[in-house]
């Protein structure tokens, strides 16, 4: 069965940064996509960062130049590095491992940036 642990949520003042951390284990197909997305009170979740394979990362107009998507398909792990954070993106953050038989998404972590 598969388990999706993720960690590193907090709280951050504006302009501080955050690295966020996700592992699985059990999944027994080849991952060939990682991503971060959140979800703020009152808004729909939205896609944060993806990378495909080894290709080249995609972000969010919002996020671009400020976070950073890595992680090891191989190993199931994979990173959120956060920097110059806002208040504005504060929210549960969850990362997601595609496969091709579906994804398989973590639990959430809360990231709360104050003013």
């Amino acid at each position: 069965q598969a388990r999706i642990v993720e960690s590193g949520g907090g709280l951050v003042q504006a302009g501080g940064s955050l690295t966020l951390s996700c592992a699985a284990s059990g999944i027994t197909f080849s991952i060939n996509t990682i991503a971060w997305y959140r979800q703020a009170p009152g808004k729909q979740r939205e896609l944060v960062a993806t990378r495909s394979g080894g290709g080249t990362p995609n972000y969010a107009d919002s996020v671009k130049g400020r976070f950073t998507i890595s992680g090891d398909n191989a190993d199931r792990t994979m990173y959120l590095q956060m920097n110059s954070l806002w208040p504005e993106d504060t929210a549960i953050y969850y990362c997601k491992f595609a496969t091709v038989v579906g994804g398989y998404w973590g639990q959430g972590t809360q990231v709360t940036v104050s003013s």
